[in-house]
């Protein structure tokens, strides 16, 4: 088994930062990417930004320029630091990461975070 564990969400400010972390621990054999999702009530969730075991990061248009992924030199802990942030940026912001895991480890085995929440105040 794998889980995932965030801290870091809250309430701040519109043009305030704040940095979510999530680490993953359990029967990992390999990390093969991390990211983070967003979801507001009655829509989907929607990918905010990845980031792969080689460093590859991708994000949505709406915080590029603004959130910067990135890792630990493990690769287990995946961080989202957010700057200038939005009142639309405000969601429940889930960690995901897909893994192989000592029992199978050519596994692409997915995973979700609790969920954490990140108000951002007008």
């Amino acid at each position: 088994q794998v889980q995932l564990e965030e801290s870091g969400g809250g309430l701040v400010q519109s043009g305030g930062s704040l940095r979510l972390a999530c680490t993953a621990s359990g029967s990992i054999a390999r990390v093969n990417v991390m990211g983070w999702y967003r979801q507001t009530p009655g829509n989907q969730r929607e990918l905010v930004a990845t980031i792969t075991s080689t460093g590859n990061t991708n994000y949505v248009d709406a915080v590029k320029g603004r959130f910067t992924i990135s890792t630990n030199n493990a690769h287990n802990t995946v961080f989202l630091q957010m700057n200038s942030l939005k009142p639309e940026d405000t969601a429940v912001y889930y960690c995901n990461g897909r893994f192989g895991t000592e029992m199978v480890p050519w596994d692409d085995l997915q995973v979700w975070g609790q969920g954490t929440q990140v108000t951002v105040s007008p």
